[in-house]
């Protein structure tokens, strides 16, 4: 039993169904808000010097902030929207919820973090605007690594595998945070490093969630079942594969096939080494070796 699984033992009543749902309108109130210049930012974005001046609803509030504003943006959170559902009927509406919410608690972190990192080495803090687009757009990550080989159609008419898109977009990150290396490099390299820290962080501490994901999802097994797989893996690797021929069975004994008599049956015999196989006439007279 994995750490996922044992969560979903003890919390996996408290779940919220669709949580996506909620996140995404919220997103989406953001964006409307913006295209009619209302700056939401303002009164409810993440800001650690509000927050330590008290306005402490900007922990959870951040969540309605959006980068611009645009209908282009309302079509692309719908096509988020369905492959959060889709991802949610693979992994269950726990994991899904794990995932959002441990999405959203990394990023606040690292907010904190930069604004902390900031402080010490600047004198002054910056606090990272937050919002949800990334940790919403690894949603299409983690179902491209659940189902590498399904197909998306890119401007709804050029089908192309997901597991191609996703390395596209890991080569589109990758290349975005270069950018923001750039910005400060001539500075320095230690310039240019913390400036793909600031302006990077949601990328980096997105791309961290997806892998903490997965890597908790995995099946643990414990030192019993990993000799097992092992000796089950030895067999396997010593069963005798097809024949030349075409044949996928053998006699040990006169090397008889399926091929020269559809009638024959043959049987493996537990006493001999190596998964020897015999036919039905030297299954019980053969001598085990």
């Amino acid at each position: 039993m994995n750490l996922m699984d044992k969560l979903h033992k003890k919390f996996g009543k408290y779940a919220v169904y669709n949580l996506q749902k909620y996140l995404i309108f919220a997103y989406c109130i953001g964006l409307v808000l913006n295209m009619f210049s209302v700056p939401v930012s303002g009164y409810l974005g993440f800001s650690m010097d509000a927050i330590l001046h008290g306005q402490i609803w900007r922990l959870v509030t951040w969540v309605f902030c959006a980068d611009g504003g645009s209908f282009v943006s309302l079509i692309f959170l719908y096509c988020v929207y369905n492959m959060a559902q889709s991802f949610e009927q693979m992994v269950g509406t726990f994991r899904m919820n794990v995932y959002l919410v441990g999405g959203m608690l990394l990023n606040l972190v690292g907010a904190i973090l930069v604004y902390g990192l900031t402080t010490l080495l600047l004198g002054y803090g910056i606090s990272v605007p937050l919002t949800n687009y990334e940790m919403l757009f690894t949603i299409f990550m983690a179902l491209a690594l659940c189902i590498p080989e399904g197909t998306v159609y890119l401007s709804f008419l050029f089908p192309i595998k997901m597991k191609w898109m996703f390395l596209i977009y890991i080569a589109g990150l990758i290349y975005q945070l270069y950018v923001y290396f750039s910005m400060g490099s001539a500075a320095g390299f230690g310039v240019g490093l913390l400036t793909m820290v600031i302006f990077g962080s949601q990328i980096i501490v997105s791309l961290l969630n997806l892998f903490l994901f997965f890597h908790f999802s995995k099946i643990r097994l414990n030192r019993k079942q990993k000799k097992a797989q092992t000796e089950f893996r030895r067999q396997m690797s010593s069963t005798p594969k097809q024949n030349a021929s075409g044949a996928r069975h053998k006699c040990a004994i006169c090397g008889r096939t399926e091929k020269d008599d559809p009638n024959l049956s043959f049987r493996y015999c537990s006493k001999c080494t190596g998964n020897k196989e015999y036919c039905q006439d030297h299954l019980f007279t053969h001598t085990h070796n």
